[in-house]
């Protein structure tokens, strides 16, 4: 490669990123999210989001073919196949509120802090998610994220050595039976290992009724609370108030994250696209 070609994909790779927390979640400016990435910007803001687990974008004015667009140029698109797509963009999934109250099984078991990753029910989860404000309340709706990654490495040493090796279930069949998808519940470890950076991540989805395999309900329920207790600590935490134009990109893998319901009855709408992890795993 010449070194003009060198310094003209430089220049191209100008972002202007700011962290926002020590360890997660930085606002990227300086790129026009409707149009085509250079390899060069792509490159860079998947290095982002990997780094910082979670980036957001202002006053991205995207309709959703370009909301589409802008996440397939980082991997395959995954459909969901429980919640309402548009039918001229199939992977575009509305979020609306009342697809987003936790699934409880056992009510006297149940977690209601609904701290979670998407997808967590499939053998292999989608790798990331890009979340597009839609309709937004006069106030309220924020969504926090947490640095799993650093929500394990601060756990006790006693207690890594208690999770260590344990498996957790998520249990999501209600809303898949519903929409005629049938997949079988798979267990997850607790503590996972990044594919790609290969930092420990602490992972279980508060939303799905999680529970962890071979363990009685008393002391399951013991670690499981253990586990919430780290998500909800403000330093492993960012906070976003969202905006109209406003975009989050997120590493699934890396961070947890969880919608303030602080609105009322406002039809709060949002739209997303998963990004599903390499082919090779794609359709597991």
């Amino acid at each position: 490669m010449s070194a003009a070609v060198q310094l003209q994909e430089r220049s191209e790779a100008s972002l202007d990123i700011r962290p926002l927390q020590p360890t997660i979640g930085a606002e990227i400016a300086g790129v026009d999210l409707r149009q085509p990435l250079s390899d060069a910007v792509r490159d860079e803001i998947r290095a982002a989001v990997l780094k910082h687990k979670v980036v957001f974008f202002r006053d991205q004015d995207l309709i959703r073919e370009q909301h589409e667009a802008f996440a397939k140029q980082f991997g395959p698109l995954y459909t969901h196949p429980s919640t309402t797509s548009v039918a001229q963009v199939p992977a575009i999934h509305q979020i609306v509120p009342h697809e987003v109250k936790p699934v409880i099984a056992d009510p006297k078991a149940a977690f209601r802090d609904g701290y979670h990753t998407d997808t967590s029910w499939r053998l292999v989860p989608a790798w990331g998610a890009v979340l597009r404000a839609v309709n937004l309340p006069p106030v309220g709706g924020d969504t926090i994220w947490v640095d799993a990654g650093l929500a394990y490495r601060e756990l006790s040493d006693e207690l890594k050595q208690r999770l260590d090796g344990l498996h957790v279930t998520h249990d999501f069949r209600s809303s898949l039976n519903r929409a005629g998808h049938d997949y079988p519940i798979v267990a997850h470890p607790i503590v996972r290992t990044h594919r790609e950076t290969g930092e420990k991540i602490l992972w279980v989805n508060f939303s799905q009724s999680p529970s962890i395999v071979g363990l009685d309900r008393a002391e399951g329920h013991e670690l499981l609370t253990r586990v919430l207790d780290q998500y909800r600590r403000p330093e492993f935490q960012v906070r976003f108030s969202w905006r109209p134009g406003s975009i989050a990109f997120w590493d699934n893998r890396a961070a947890v994250h969880y919608a303030v319901r602080n609105y009322g009855d406002f039809p709060r709408l949002m739209e997303r696209v998963l990004i599903a992890d390499e082919r090779l795993h794609a359709d597991l």
